[in-house]
């Protein structure tokens, strides 16, 4: 038998599902965080939950492990000293930027600091032309003789070489890596036209930049997993999550790390794409809550949507423009600062705020009775009567109902004259609006109407506003998985091996040629199948698929276009095609006088799906489909505590139905389901909501 452990950290809590490959059965376990050092928790919980499957983790063969590590050490900069060798003349890039404002009236204006500060940037003196041409030799002794003055006086740890131009031509980028790793072996170094080699050196920079401020981090990190793994009888193949859907090998994350900035959230959407792959569901949106934040991402024809290009650290909440633009393959979606630990609290206009500041797993939610003071939407939701005290994470953790009712009621209640339930329902609620309103406007930039998708809801916290959440965007069903408050960890043991690489190579569409495609996506095709090769992918396995960057020739914005390969001998006719259908798409027109360009080239390989159908959770026992108890909870079209019928999940037999208002309680999380609802039972035991 095979056994496979999926593994999510957030940020109160860290998810855990054991597959048996052979039977299909799985099990799942919920811990907390421990933020001061994550792979303690990953350690605990994986002999945690096989020791209670009655295996050895020596009989796991694989472990799939997503992390919020990079996205934390941006925002909380927790990351190296590092330093930059910068062509001359270019010193000051990162802090010029896009020199475009998010906010045209505020005079005060604060952008995020470089990840490199200006003290730690030397200047390099060469200069490569825009077509590779060298037009200054570099002078390495010299570069190395500044290097060797910045280490000593600024002690950095991880070198980015940033020189103009190196996408056309690395070769002045590489010597440098060879001089470094030859006088100082200790140091880190990452290559501008290694990570991302596209034009518009600002982006590729801030990129560079941030691979470098991690990567120590990130390999000290996985050297302490895998040695505390091996110690505790490890020896299958440990595997990283990627923010664009697909896993790494610890080789490719360590030269890599920043493609591991969404490394969680990634797994969820997938897994949400292939239950609507399984059930038919060609439009849906997947939204994920819990902890700390809530995500929302389309997926149409069962792939997610993708984009190139992310801001990290963003100083303005979630304005575009006012972060780190990092440009990395990942999966489209919304992130807002509201989950169970979003702390509340009445503004200076006399509003009821939520988020996006969380509680975290330290102190957590006062209900928790760990330290925490200020009261949160998970003490909002005790008080609501929807989760059950004595029933959270199966009764494993003491709750405090009282403590959780008395902070709202001082906080929120008292300052605004509401009566405590009546408080506790404003801060659910501004919850779920906050959420709505992000996904309109997300919906709205994808050019997606949110009114013909079901929702796909999974998180600790997502099923409990999954339904009022669809219900502002005119969803009429939504479908909540088994395990949903685990489901980005199944999401980890679904995702395939995969690697993806771009290269900028400007070619007008009129002059392309079969040779000149054919030279190009060669270069691609064998960068990422190395990384498969090396990972043991055979190479009758690997697929690949292919997205261009094309533009009208002097515009500087390019249109995404997939092409299927290998391509047909249509090759031209599919690319004009596909980029008008694109930019009429986007734009609303088409410019016949102007040509039309290829900017830069990208190719993803990818590994079979390890997937081998539905997983079938161990908990559940189709049993008699009655409630187990009924529970005072608030309705709000009553506006009152009215009595809710209470549903062990792990009981309800597949063909059954229930009418709200009623609970569906399982370990992780609780689904609310309205008056103004009903649910059903699936063959594969999703519980499927009609609104």
């Amino acid at each position: 038998m095979a056994f496979r452990i999926g593994v999510d950290i957030g940020g109160t809590f860290t998810d855990f599902v054991l597959v048996n490959d052979g039977s299909g059965v799985a099990s799942t376990y919920k811990q907390l965080t421990t933020p001061h050092d994550p792979s303690e928790a990953v350690i605990a919980g994986v002999l945690q939950i096989t020791a209670a499957a009655g295996i050895n983790l020596s009989d796991v063969t694989a472990i799939v492990h997503g992390t919020t590590l990079v996205t934390n050490a941006i925002i909380e900069r927790r990351g190296c000293r590092t330093g930059m060798l910068v062509t001359k003349g270019f010193k000051d890039s990162l802090d010029i930027g896009r020199e475009s404002r998010y906010d045209l009236y505020d005079l005060r204006l604060e952008y995020p600091e470089p990840l490199v500060t200006r003290q730690r940037r030397i200047e390099v003196d060469e200069r490569m032309l825009h077509d590779g041409t060298i037009l200054s030799a570099i002078d390495v002794a010299a570069v190395m003789q500044d290097l060797a003055a910045l280490v000593e006086a600024e002690a950095v740890e991880a070198i980015a070489v940033c020189l103009l131009h190196s996408y056309v031509n690395p070769a002045h980028e590489i010597a440098l890596r060879d001089a470094i790793q030859s006088r100082f072996p200790n140091l880190y170094v990452s290559l501008s036209s290694e990570g991302y080699p596209v034009i518009r050196e600002y982006e590729r920079w801030t990129t560079t930049t941030l691979n470098a401020y991690v990567q120590p981090l990130v390999d000290r990190y996985l050297n302490r997993l895998e040695l505390a793994l091996s110690s505790a009888g490890f020896a299958g193949g440990l595997f990283i999550m990627s923010s664009s859907g697909g896993t790494l090998v610890p080789a490719t994350a360590r030269q890599f790390p920043s493609r591991l900035l969404e490394s969680g959230p990634a797994a969820g959407i997938l897994m949400s794409a292939y239950h609507g792959g399984v059930l038919g569901i060609d439009h849906l949106l997947a939204f994920d809550m819990g902890g700390t934040t809530a995500k929302g991402a389309f997926v149409v024809g069962t792939r997610p949507l993708k984009k190139y290009e992310l801001e990290a650290a963003r100083v303005h909440e979630f304005k575009r423009g006012s972060g780190l633009v990092i440009n990395l393959p990942v999966i489209d979606m919304i992130e807002i600062g509201a989950g169970g630990g979003s702390i509340s609290r009445v503004d200076e206009r006399g509003l009821i705020r939520v988020g996006p500041r969380s509680a975290g797993a330290k102190p957590g939610p006062v209900a928790y009775g760990r330290g925490g003071e200020e009261p949160t939407l998970t003490d909002a939701n005790f008080t609501l009567g929807y989760l059950n005290p004595q029933f959270f994470l199966g009764g494993r953790m003491r709750i405090d109902r009282e403590a959780a009712a008395a902070a709202i009621s001082k906080t929120v209640g008292e300052p605004l004259d509401l009566d405590t339930a009546r408080a506790a329902w404003g801060i659910h609620e501004i919850i779920n609006e906050d959420v709505a309103g992000a996904f309109r406007t997300h919906a709205s930039e994808r050019g997606i109407d949110s009114r013909s998708c079901a929702m796909i809801a999974f998180g600790g916290s997502g099923p409990l506003h999954a339904v009022r959440v669809a219900r502002k965007l005119r969803i009429k069903r939504v479908v909540l998985p088994p395990a949903a408050g685990v489901m980005s960890a199944f999401g980890m043991l679904v995702s395939p091996l995969s690697f993806e690489a771009v290269r900028s190579h400007l070619v007008e569409l009129d002059a392309l040629t079969r040779e000149i495609w054919d030279t190009q996506i060669q270069i691609l095709r064998t960068e990422v199948s190395e990384v498969l090769l090396t990972a043991g992918v055979a190479e009758t396995d690997i697929t690949f698929s292919c997205v261009l960057d094309m533009r009208y020739q002097g515009q500087g914005y390019e249109i995404k276009v997939s092409l299927d390969l290998p391509a047909s001998d249509a090759l031209l006719d599919q690319l004009q095609a596909g980029f008008e259908k694109q930019y009429t798409r986007q734009f609303g027109l088409v410019l016949k006088d102007r040509p039309i360009e290829i900017a830069s080239w990208r190719l993803e390989a990818s590994a079979p799906s390890p997937a081998q159908g539905f997983f079938r959770v161990n908990s559940y026992v189709p049993g008699e489909a009655k409630p187990k108890a009924h529970r005072m909870a608030y309705e709000p079209d009553v506006g009152d505590f009215v009595p809710h019928a209470v549903y062990d999940r792990y009981s309800l037999p597949p063909g059954v139905r229930i009418s709200g208002p009623a609970l569906v309680e399982e370990l992780e999380s609780t689904t609310v389901i309205g008056s103004a609802a009903s649910a059903s039972v699936d063959d594969h035991f999703n519980l499927v909501v009609e609104i």
